[in-house]
């Protein structure tokens, strides 16, 4: 194994059992204090991350992962926020569950512990560098990262702000761990390190995402890709449509919770579909609409089998219209990567029916898709949207990087 892999991970086994121990005043302590040193490495990310951003636009990176990749003055405030957030969270840790009595009198119960070392492999989202280890910090686990070569300078930067500010505080500054090292042939042997990493998550790309979980012999919780939907029922109120599709598109169109597709109802097709193509003209999203809808919207094209499961992260938008709620809620389940869609109406029973039948990890009622997210959701920061069954699924705060272990009191017995 590589040498370098084989000491980050011996480093990371040897701050599991430092980090085991750490009181929850420390914990809160050293996260504010690392909040704080964020923002006074504000410069010094600022500049790494223009080197970032400027390879990007050399390399022909899309405008919408430009964005994702770019850091700001107020982004860096927010990574700070998401910390100090975390602090205002009640610490999982040492949560004991379930207490009972056998009629032995053996005491059985489940103390909540961290899951250990957990590595994360990502692409250009140099937020989640910040995210990821306050969350794994909080709850007691070490982290380490591989990012991509398209946001090193970044990563670099905040990790050393963050390991400047352990060492401050008396913590092993191997709580965090960075392999710079950011090529493909690396971060295949990182799947295989099962030895010294418990867990491993991926968060990038539907590319990246199958290729951790098809080569990991380390355990994967999959953060899925967002082919995220937005229905427009017949009883919709079409202003309060038009809004949430312009935000769930526009406001930010390289993440996960942005819409990419668009489903109306032929009711109010030729009501909506006009004035709404007109709002994402401003926006210049590229309408990509099946045969009923695209004489609806001047500048459409043709959409094709394709689009309907693609993630575009860019200012493309997929348009069809359907007849009914059963037909939406068919095609989202074929088409959807489990993240998130919604409903915009004002039918009770078909809103029901939407919660109950529609297969994704967060479903809304009338409200955009952008919200599935830890901060709005009131978990601090996030390691990630779970679009799996097991284990985690939604945006995975605390609770998601915590396990069990069963602790038993006994006076004296043996088993017959």
């Amino acid at each position: 194994m590589n040498e370098m892999l084989l000491q980050l991970g011996k480093n990371a086994k040897e701050a599991e059992n430092a980090l085991r121990t750490i009181t929850t005043d420390k914990k809160n302590k050293v996260l504010t204090a690392v909040a704080d040193h964020l923002v006074e490495c504000t410069e010094q990310l600022l500049k790494a991350n223009a080197e970032d951003v400027a390879n990007g636009k050399k390399n022909n990176m899309p405008e919408g992962l430009i964005d994702r990749l770019l850091l700001t003055e107020e982004r860096i405030q927010g990574m700070a926020e998401g910390l100090r957030q975390l602090v205002s969270l009640e610490d999982p840790i040492g949560e004991v569950t379930g207490m009972k009595k056998r009629p032995n009198g053996l005491l059985i119960g489940q103390k909540r512990v961290p899951l250990g070392v957990i590595g994360i492999i990502y692409e250009a989202r140099p937020n989640v560098t910040a995210d990821a280890f306050g969350l794994c910090f909080k709850t007691g686990n070490v982290v380490i990262l591989k990012g991509g070569s398209d946001v090193i300078h970044s990563n670099k930067a905040i990790v050393d702000c963050i390991r400047e500010t352990l060492e401050n505080e008396g913590v092993t500054v191997n709580a965090i761990q960075l392999i710079e090292d950011t090529s493909r042939e690396t971060a295949a042997e990182f799947m295989k390190m099962n030895e010294y990493v418990d867990v491993l998550i991926p968060r990038g790309g539907r590319g990246l995402i199958k290729a951790v979980v098809n080569q990991s012999t380390i355990p994967v919780i999959e953060t899925g890709t967002g082919n995220c939907h937005i229905y427009v029922d017949e009883t919709a109120d079409l202003n309060m449509a038009a809004d949430i599709i312009m935000n769930a598109k526009t406001q930010r169109v390289g993440v996960c919770n942005a819409c990419e597709s668009l489903l109306v109802n032929a009711a109010v097709k030729d009501e909506l579909l006009p004035v709404l193509a007109e709002r994402l003209k401003t926006k210049d999203v590229e309408m990509r609409a099946d045969e009923a809808a695209r004489p609806l919207m001047p500048g459409a094209v043709p959409a094709t089998e394709e689009d309907w499961g693609t993630e575009y992260l860019d200012y493309i938008l997929s348009i069809k219209v359907v007849y009914s709620v059963d037909e939406a809620i068919a095609h989202i389940n074929r088409y959807n990567t489990g993240h998130s869609e919604a409903i915009i109406t004002n039918n009770y029973t078909n809103a029901q029916k939407f919660l109950d039948e529609v297969d994704a990890a967060a479903v809304y009622v009338n409200a955009s898709t952008r919200f599935t997210d830890g901060f709005e959701f009131g978990y601090g920061a996030e390691i990630g949207i779970s679009t799996q069954k097991l284990h985690a699924r939604g945006p995975m705060g605390l609770l998601a990087l915590t396990t069990t272990k069963y602790i038993i009191y006994g006076n004296g017995q043996i088993r017959k």
